[in-house]
């Protein structure tokens, strides 16, 4: 075998994860910033899936009546559920934004810029959830 082919297999190897390797997956060590993006990614859209189903239940709660929606309301000034609404801000964000670099990856555009263009995405996505978490919780 070529050493090259040796690289590539063992690059190959590396990147598929193994039900026996499972603690090693997410070891941040063996992992490029590709990766993490891509985990993310992945993450964020499962988190943002979930919550859509939880959103509709709310919905659905709300349609009871007045006092259901009165009642709603007066739980989703809880400390918890606002901390809830920066996370879910924050992946949003970050799903959104990551999809556009994503995008642009997918069409040859800034090819040589993915890892500036990921630590933009993460620095946005931080900075305008912190500017959210701010606002939401100094009202």
């Amino acid at each position: 075998m070529l050493e090259s082919e040796i690289r590539n297999q063992d690059a190959r190897t590396r990147n598929s994860p193994s039900p026996g390797e499972a603690p090693h997956w997410f070891d941040p060590r063996t992992r490029d910033a590709g990766s993490w993006a891509f985990i993310l990614n992945r993450l964020t859209g499962l988190g943002l899936t979930f919550y859509l189903g939880l959103h509709l239940v709310v919905l659905n709660k709300l349609a009871q009546g007045p006092q259901a929606y009165d009642d709603f309301i007066a739980f989703s000034q809880s400390s918890l559920i606002k901390l809830g609404e920066v996370v879910l801000i924050a992946a949003v964000l970050f799903h959104g934004l990551n999809g556009l670099r994503l995008t642009l990856h997918a069409f040859g555009i800034g090819m040589r810029y993915q890892k500036k263009l990921l630590v933009l995405v993460l620095v946005g996505t931080i900075l305008a959830s912190v500017l959210f978490a701010v606002r939401l919780f100094g009202e």
